[in-house]
């Protein structure tokens, strides 16, 4: 989703525009933004993708950047939810923080610390 929001923000009037209909808000809160965001999206969606690459490949620094990427999503569902977004927030915090709290279970670190396969 990343790469797709930061392609049709840099590049405008691909038939991927079509996607905004499903986040129609969004759009028009980012739409103005143009290629200042659009750019952190790309980069965005290159840190998950290498963070994919890592974790799939059980390497440490795979979990460490995907620690890095969930803990950073937990702080932006905290501050989604001091700021008045309490539902959307709120669900987002519970969600992210059961996930880094997976992450960071002493059996799942384990499995990037041992050799590769």
């Amino acid at each position: 989703m990343a790469l797709l929001a930061g392609t049709t923000l840099v590049w405008r009037g691909t038939v991927f525009d079509r996607a905004w209909a499903l986040n129609p808000r969004a759009y028009a809160t980012l739409s103005p933004l143009g290629k200042l965001i659009g750019i952190p999206f790309l980069l965005l969606a290159a840190a998950l993708l290498i963070a994919g690459v890592g974790w799939f490949r059980r390497r440490l620094w795979g979990w460490a950047l995907a620690v890095g990427i969930i803990a950073t999503q937990v702080a932006g569902s905290l501050v989604n939810a001091i700021m008045g977004e309490s539902l959307r927030g709120g669900v987002g915090l519970i969600l992210a923080g059961a996930l880094l709290y997976f992450l960071l279970r002493r059996q799942v670190r384990a499995v990037f610390t041992r050799a590769a396969f």
